[in-house]
């Protein structure tokens, strides 16, 4: 077995070559399991690096996905939504993962071909998706699954996920029936996700499934949330719903911002594909808007004026009307306290406390406006009770921005999960946030 360089001397094994080729065929609805927003790659010039080669060719790119809601049968979701020309597909494979525990193997046993239109290759038009035809494959709900994607190439790689934290593996040739991964150079780890946008899941037994969408910013992406190990706060609210057949996916994209582009475009622009498109979707909560209130001054906004709290209600005013106008139910979720953020940083200067009157403004009309349907009110379950601009030290990841792994639980857990489907299923009664959290531990 060989191992990858420089990147904590993690091994990897896929398991062995299994050719079965799904053909459709009638069943239950379909729903959205799990999904990675797609962002444009940026340029150079950007204050963070994209961490992915700017070209695929002769490549395979395998990736670790860890889906909310099990079924009988999955598709899988490309994506060339910012791309300018086709990319090719040469050949798509998914396999069940094995448990990724720290410098454990990954194997994945069963490895299955996926087809697109009863055909092992295809392409991903640019500006479109690409669904897959379904795939006879078993899964258990909160299982990991790993997709290997073959591409010939040359293809410009313009659409992405930046911070997927989890590994990517990017590596020479066609490998995507391969059990133990070839990783000669110029093979490359990365946490990005190219290309893999979403898996659905088809359901023939029990209850008629559905899912929660939780669109957002880095917070919900899981910006500090420990690699390789689905401690989003989505994950852990995940783990609540699985039982009651409702799934959860993510659609964070770290730099979100509810008004403009950002590290991706507004979140009204992406409303149609990341969450209207999604099937199965019943509820949304929204976590947005400490991108709109901080980045102005900053590095990545320096002239750029501090939104007034009408333009946020009216962007917020107005996504709810996208969405209730499509029948799905409407969380708010309050923004985070976040005084001393990204010290020792080109964004050291992040709050000010002009910007943080703001969020509490924000926060004090979606607590009063009745605007959602319901409120998920994080900045209460999280907030230091000595000092209300800062988050409880416990849950800080220490960049007192984003919440660590405790603060990610401590989110997923406050979560009322009867306002979310109220009168449809029975749900015992959030977990009130600890009033005396575990010590954050010394690094």
């Amino acid at each position: 077995m060989k191992h990858f360089p420089n990147h904590d001397d993690r091994s990897v094994a896929v398991g062995k070559s299994f050719n079965d080729v799904a053909h459709p065929r009638p069943g239950g609805p379909w729903v959205a399991s799990w999904t990675a927003s797609a962002q444009p790659v940026w340029g150079s010039d950007f204050l963070f690096p994209t961490n992915v080669p700017a070209m695929l060719h002769e490549q395979t790119v395998r990736q670790i996905a860890r889906i909310s809601l099990g079924g009988e049968r999955l598709r899988i979701v490309l994506s060339n939504v910012h791309g300018q020309s086709p990319i090719h597909i040469g050949h798509a494979t998914v396999a069940r993962s094995a448990e990724l525990d720290p410098g454990a193997a990954h194997s994945a046993p069963d490895i299955r071909t996926i087809t697109f239109g009863g055909e092992s290759c295809a392409s991903i038009l640019p500006g479109a998706s690409l669904v897959s035809d379904p795939v006879d494959m078993e899964t258990e709900s909160l299982s990991r699954l790993t997709v290997s994607l073959y591409v010939p190439g040359p293809a410009p790689l313009t659409t992405f996920h930046w911070d997927g934290r989890q590994t990517t593996w990017i590596v020479p040739g066609n490998q995507t029936h391969a059990r133990d991964l070839d990783v000669a150079p110029p093979s490359m780890c990365t946490t990005a996700r190219p290309l893999l946008t979403g898996i659905h899941v088809e359901r023939e037994n029990g209850p008629r499934a559905r899912s929660v969408v939780v669109i957002g910013d880095s917070i919900t992406d899981g910006a500090t949330a420990s690699l390789d190990q689905d401690t989003r706060w989505p994950d852990f609210l995940a783990a609540r719903l699985a039982p009651h057949g409702v799934a959860v996916v993510n659609a964070g994209i770290s730099g979100a911002r509810l008004l403009s582009d950002g590290m991706g475009v507004n979140a009204l622009a992406r409303l149609e594909r990341d969450v209207l498109s999604q099937p199965g979707v019943e509820a949304v909560i929204v976590m947005l808007g400490i991108n709109d209130i901080a980045w102005p001054g900053t590095a990545f906004a320096r002239l750029a004026a501090l939104p007034s709290l009408a333009s946020m209600t009216a962007g917020f005013r107005q996504l709810i009307a996208q969405l209730r106008g499509h029948g799905i139910r409407v969380l708010g979720a309050t923004l985070l306290p976040f005084a001393g953020a990204l010290p020792d940083s080109p964004l050291a200067d992040y709050f000010q406390p002009e910007k943080d009157a703001l969020r509490r403004r924000v926060n004090d009309w979606m607590r009063s406006s009745d605007a959602f349907d319901g409120i998920v009110d994080f900045d209460a379950a999280l907030r230091d009770p000595d000092d209300s601009t800062r988050l409880i030290a416990a849950y800080d990841s220490g960049d007192h921005l984003h919440p660590g792994d405790s603060g990610l639980r401590a989110m997923g857990e406050a979560v009322d999960l009867g306002l979310l489907l109220p009168g449809r299923l029975s749900f015992p009664p959030p977990h009130p946030p600890l009033i005396n959290p575990p010590a954050r531990p010394t690094p």
